[in-house]
């Protein structure tokens, strides 16, 4: 993955292309979000992704040992 300067005219590229990966993922589920990759993320929403994450990780099976 690289990462590019602010200002270098394909920056705007490199977010799509985040955006739709995480679209493909399932990490957002409504491709209007797409066009509001500049928008600003409240607290709440980066917690709630950062659970997501944390039980995607964590195995959902307990051992009978």
């Amino acid at each position: 993955m690289s990462f590019r300067v602010k200002g270098v005219d394909h920056v705007e590229d490199w977010k799509q292309k985040i955006g739709e990966t995480a679209l493909e993922k399932g990490i957002i589920k409504d491709p209007h979000w797409l066009d509001r990759l500049d928008d600003p993320m409240p607290m709440w929403a980066v917690l709630e992704l950062m659970l997501e994450l944390m039980e995607r990780q964590e195995p959902s099976y307990t051992s009978y040992d």
